[in-house]
């Protein structure tokens, strides 16, 4: 069975990305419309879904625009040729239909006692009951998946790892507590916490996993915006995302040279290097946020082929890739087959690699090829 979303009488149309000049709002464009701006109901770093061209879902609130800021919303981006559900509160309204209708596995049994229920400092999204008493229930939207695998969340959540410890704080005063992860996709086979964004939150959840149920619901989307529940839900491969999740791994440093330099680079010399964007492969078995935190700093002693590098040029993003084996040469060899290397031995010292510097005209974050080999290395099946 499929589900309608809550759309109303709204006109839902669709319209091309063109940017997101902030978190909540994106400029798109449609023949009819021309040019506009949509509020955005998601506050995630959804760079992966985002790219100029890709097609959007939108509702037009015209007729009745009240006091919103804009007329549109978006609702969805299509991927693959399926649209990927973006409106956060409306996963709860999914969430509570699937409920209702008996059709989230390991839940079919419960109804729904209340919505958004505070119980002291803490709310929670749902209250159920079965046979055997109350169960608190957190709804999460899950947006960010590939090669199999979905993961949460998409950028630092502590908010969500707040959650998580309230859930557990309950559960030891007796209460059945869980959290369901809603993935927009039918496309995954596994879930994991998403260890390379944000640690914490995978650490946290491995910490209260014996007090706080986790369960990801798939779910297929048509493109009228109908949705369908998968019958069983993902597995989560707890042993793997415990070896995983450590300060340790590569990581990628995203770098703008506005205009071409000549640079010093310790004992390779001065070297020259065109404007554009640069991408580092570097890698740090220990201490791999202390790296990163290192790499973002301009002002530093010099140390790394990086460091001088880094003092000329603006950081885009650093990009880590957390990993219990060492990766650096393998990711940099991988990643020459979509980027030209610049520089020989740049960060070479310890390796025989020619180089692990990267040299592309346009931003890689805007280029959907990028993100995908990211992804496929980011996104491992568990072995």
């Amino acid at each position: 069975m499929s589900y309608a979303l809550p759309i109303g009488k709204s006109p839902l149309f669709t319209a091309f990305f063109l940017s997101r000049p902030n978190r909540f709002l994106v400029r798109c464009e449609d023949n009819r419309r021309g040019v506009i701006q949509a509020f955005l109901p998601n506050p995630g770093r959804l760079s992966e879904l985002f790219f100029p061209g890709v097609r959007l879902y939108v509702l037009d609130h015209s007729e009745d625009a009240g006091t919103r800021a804009t007329n549109y919303t978006v609702v969805a981006v299509e991927r693959d040729g399926a649209p990927v559900m973006l409106h956060t509160h409306w996963c709860n309204e999914m969430a509570a239909k699937l409920l209702a209708d008996h059709a989230v596995p390991e839940l079919e049994q419960v109804r729904v006692l209340r919505r958004e229920v505070k119980m002291g400092r803490s709310r929670f999204d749902f209250l159920l009951e079965d046979e055997h008493g109350e169960i608190f229930l957190e709804v999460k939207s899950c947006t960010l998946f590939g090669n199999g695998v979905a993961m949460f969340p998409d950028a630092v959540t502590e908010r969500g790892r707040r959650h998580l410890l309230e859930l557990a704080e309950l559960a030891e005063s007796g209460k059945r507590c869980r959290v369901l992860f809603v993935v927009q996709t039918d496309r995954a086979r596994f879930f994991m916490p998403d260890y390379h964004t944000d640690i914490a939150f995978a650490q946290t959840m491995l910490e209260v996993r014996d007090r706080v149920r986790f369960m990801a619901l798939p779910v297929s989307w048509s493109p009228k915006l109908r949705y369908k529940p998968g019958t069983s839900l993902l597995t989560i491969p707890w042993e793997y995302i415990r070896r995983e999740s450590e300060d340790r791994g590569a990581y990628l440093v995203v770098l703008k040279l506005p205009e071409s330099s000549r640079i010093p680079v310790g004992g390779l010399g001065t070297l020259v290097f065109k404007a554009g964007y640069y991408v580092y492969v570097g890698s740090a078995m220990r201490g791999l946020a202390a790296r990163i935190a290192r790499h973002r700093r301009r002002r530093k002693r010099m140390h790394w082929h990086i460091d001088y590098l880094r003092a000329a040029a603006d950081v885009v993003d650093v990009l880590p890739i957390r990993a219990s084996d060492r990766q650096e040469c393998i990711l940099a060899d991988d990643l020459g087959a979509l980027m030209p290397r610049t520089s020989p031995g740049f960060g070479c010292g310890d390796c025989r690699c020619e180089s692990h510097l990267f040299f592309s005209r346009e931003n890689p974050l805007e280029q959907p090829a990028f993100h995908l080999w990211l992804q496929g290395w980011r996104m491992r099946r568990p072995e």
